[in-house]
């Protein structure tokens, strides 16, 4: 039987990396604080520049048309399908800013534009919305306000007058959305009619039978923190019932869920899983759930989901798509713009360095095409052209800022605000890009781009003591409203096994800030680190994750290079088992080598390779096997070749990856020069690499052959006869001398004759002696056991 393993396609980047990494964790600088202050500033004029807009040409209309500087008004405008559900004819953008109006400390405005929501804002409207929408941007947009509105109120100086009434309208509007979750499966109907509700003669809805998962997992945060003020639980309950239904739906062997699922039967309808559009907020707020409610149930079930998806989805630093049922085939080859947020969510995780890994590749999408386009390919390309100024991205810079306090997410975000401007502002707000690749405009300015974008800019480049509030006795909703952690009714320290628990991750006694800031914070100088990796993560993290940046930035200098093979070809495998490889991009090139290289295997001791081999007498003429991690691919080469390795694999290390569903990983030098490595060194992941080591375990002795491609079977369908000496003894004459390992005894009839396994460049030069006069020698002393080996045939013969 012969193993293949499809190659994939690297990813690529268009911008080189090695200057920005060698700036971003060797000679960091510090923004300086006036730098930060004119960023800041630059944030809140262009949230003016934009609110502005909308109220003085677009409300009370849903959202602000920035090209005809008019409002939008459903029904008036040409339907542009399911995203007008979000319009409610409720001034959604004015709902949906709320919040980020103390947040700027434009109290002033807060306190009118509350007046003006209770004036001019009705709830009963005969229209059908999207329940996900409505509950997320206006339930959520009125709940925010409202803890706005109460914390200035109990701070003395506004809102004196404030008797909650945004509390009391939310009321209603989760009434009014209640009548979607009448199913058999307590999943609620995707839309629902503010004024008749669902399957009524008027309703103009109900038949629907399919909804995406984020539709009904993302109602917890917003109904429970709707029972939790009100005192009344039935909303908190149907949400919760919601939650459960999908959590049973699960694919029970590979722990994720599908994108869309039918209400009624709960069968999935698309199979497809990820971390983006259909699913996203799910794990959200299972997350979030758990820190705001504290029951460790909700923690349980995402700690589960997202050791699956660090398993099958997670191919860093890239997130693809996978089927549930057969979670090792990728679903799709291109990744879509909501991922973004996952970043952030991992942070919240204490999962800091995937969150880099991703981060770092969005960014770079980010500089390739000025914006995220709606879905791009692993390699970068284009696949939707849209941006509809999602604020994602912005989301988990700011997150990424507070865990580690590196500048370097600053000036990511000094690139987001430059790009804005550049590029989606317009004379009455800001446009949506309606392809990135040529600049073009949509009429179009979503109310998260004012609930969500200025809110996360504004706090990555504000101090503490420029917030109006402490914001770490918050939670962020998944449209960025604040709920207060103050809702949680569960005891302050629930009792679940410590493991269990993200390490970062304790229990609700303490704050959003000891959840994920302090533990990192206290660690580091406060005085604006140099920005380090150790931080936030092991030294060998950041060793990892400037390999891989190295890796996808030096596509654009270097041509793709096509996968390599790794072949054994001892018994009783004689070349059948070929394992894809992935190249470096230094080193001996295996496409000019005609015979390729070939030896037996060793594990190097250390097996990272990153320090002088303990065990060099053994690698010694032999493929070193290392272990990804720890320190730079060419240090692990320069190790290994001064023990006197002919070449070198290294195994990834993250579990369960293959070639089958990652793109080729090329492995990059370290930024200096790499001419001194001579030898071939190829990478297997983690799949490929197991079948290596188990068969290294199985038979103690396994010769692979390192080429460009799978060689023909036919040399290796014969006896091989080799030698694994002791460490070789101080140079003495004869054959002792010789590095068997380099020796192979081939019998093929009806000759019997001798084969070098390696090309010219192999350090004969060790064992003092010629090469024609080491196969005299090693002949003289083959030759006189002959007649004590006992030969068997192989299948070839």
């Amino acid at each position: 039987m012969m193993l293949w393993f499809r190659p994939a396609t690297m990813s690529t980047l268009l911008l080189p990396l090695l200057l920005l990494l060698s700036i971003v964790f060797m000679l960091g600088q510090c923004m300086s604080r006036e730098e930060k202050v004119k960023l800041r500033n630059q944030v809140v004029e262009m949230f003016d520049h934009a609110y502005s807009n909308y109220m003085d040409h677009a409300y009370p209309a849903d959202e602000l048309m920035p090209l005809t500087c008019r409002g939008r008004v459903r029904g008036l405008e040409p339907s542009r399908g399911d995203v007008d559900d979000a319009l409610g004819k409720f001034s959604l953008t004015l709902i949906d800013t709320l919040d980020t109006l103390v947040l700027l400390n434009k109290t002033t405005e807060f306190e009118a534009a509350v007046r003006r929501v209770l004036r001019d804002v009705r709830l009963d409207n005969d229209i059908v919305v999207s329940v996900f929408e409505t509950n997320i941007r206006v339930l959520g947009g009125l709940l925010g306000g409202h803890s706005m509105a109460v914390m200035l109120k109990d701070g003395g100086h506004h809102m004196q007058w404030y008797q909650d009434e945004l509390l009391h309208m939310a009321k209603d509007l989760g009434l009014r959305l209640l009548p979607a979750f009448n199913t058999s499966s307590g999943l609620p109907f995707p839309r629902v009619n503010l004024k008749y509700g669902v399957r009524g003669p008027l309703s103009r809805t109900g038949t629907e039978t399919d909804t995406c998962t984020a539709c009904a997992g993302t109602i917890i945060l917003e109904f429970a923190a709707l029972s939790r003020f009100t005192g009344d639980p039935v909303f908190e309950v149907h949400a919760r019932r919601a939650l459960d239904f999908l959590w049973e739906k699960r694919q029970r062997n590979s722990n994720l869920v599908g994108t869309t699922i039918n209400i009624h039967s709960g069968e999935w309808v698309r199979r497809d899983s990820g971390v983006g559009a259909g699913i996203d907020s799910y794990y959200e707020y299972l997350l979030k759930a758990y820190i705001l409610l504290g029951d460790d149930l909700f923690l349980q079930r995402f700690n589960i989901h997202y050791a699956s998806i660090m398993k099958y989805i997670s191919q860093p630093p890239l997130l693809l798509d996978v089927h549930i049922h057969k979670p090792l085939l990728p679903a799709r080859t291109w990744m879509d713009s909501l991922l973004a947020f996952f970043p952030g969510l991992q942070v919240l995780k204490g999962d800091i360095r995937p969150a880099i890994e991703t981060h770092e590749m969005l960014y770079q999408v980010t500089k390739k095409h000025n914006f995220l386009p709606e879905a791009f390919t692993t390699d970068f390309r284009v696949h939707w052209a849209q941006h509809p100024l999602r604020p994602e991205f912005a989301e988990s810079t700011y997150f990424l800022f507070k865990a580690t306090r590196d500048p370097y997410y600053l000036e990511v975000g000094r690139t987001v605000l430059d790009n804005l401007n550049r590029f989606a502002r317009v004379p009455c707000g800001f446009a949506a890009m309606k392809d990135v690749r040529t600049g073009s405009h949509e009429d179009r300015m979503d109310s998260f781009f004012l609930a969500e974008m200025f809110k996360y800019l504004f706090l990555l480049f504000a101090e503490e003591e420029d917030l109006p509030f402490n914001v770490e006795d918050y939670i962020f909703t998944t449209e960025a409203h604040l709920l207060p952690l103050s809702l949680s009714t569960a005891p302050r320290t629930p009792t679940h096994p410590a493991n269990a628990t993200a390490p970062s991750l304790p229990h609700l006694s303490t704050s959003v800030r000891s959840l994920w800031v302090d533990p990192i914070r206290s660690a580091v100088d406060k005085s604006c680190p140099r920005p380090t990796i150790q931080r936030a993560v092991a030294a060998e993290d950041g060793m990892r994750f400037m390999q891989e940046m190295m890796e996808l930035s030096s596509q654009q200098q270097k041509e793709q290079l096509p996968p390599r093979a790794v072949q054994i070809v001892s018994h009783p495998f004689f070349g059948r088992v070929v394992l894809t490889a992935g190249p470096a991009q230094f080193g001996t090139d295996l496409s000019k080598s005609i015979t390729g290289v070939r030896g037996f295997v060793t594990v190097a001791e250390p097996y990272s390779g990153c320090a002088e081999l303990g065990n060099a007498a053994f690698v010694q003429g032999r493929i070193a096997l290392m272990q990804r991690g720890q320190c730079m691919f060419a240090e692990k080469a320069r190790h290994i070749m001064k023990a006197g390795a002919i070449g070198g694999i290294v195994i990834d290390d993250n579990e369960g990856s293959s070639s089958d569903t990652a793109p080729l990983f090329q492995m990059a030098g370290d930024g200096r020069n790499t001419d001194d490595v001579t030898l071939p060194l190829l990478f297997l992941f983690y799949k490929e690499g197991n079948i290596l080591l188990e068969a290294l375990k199985e038979y103690r002795e396994v010769e692979v052959l390192l080429s460009d491609k799978a060689r023909d079977r036919a040399p290796f369908s014969f006896v091989f006869l080799s030698f694994s000496p002791p460490p070789p003894p101080p140079p003495l004459c004869g054959w002792k001398q010789c590095n068997f390992p380099l020796l192979s005894l081939s019998l093929s009839l009806p000759f019997l004759f001798f084969l070098p396994l390696h090309n010219e460049q192999l350090p004969y030069s060790k064992v003092n002696l010629s090469l024609a006069s080491c196969w005299r020698a090693v002949s003289i002393a083959l030759l006189s056991q002959v007649s004590q080996t006992h030969f068997r045939p192989s299948p070839g013969l």
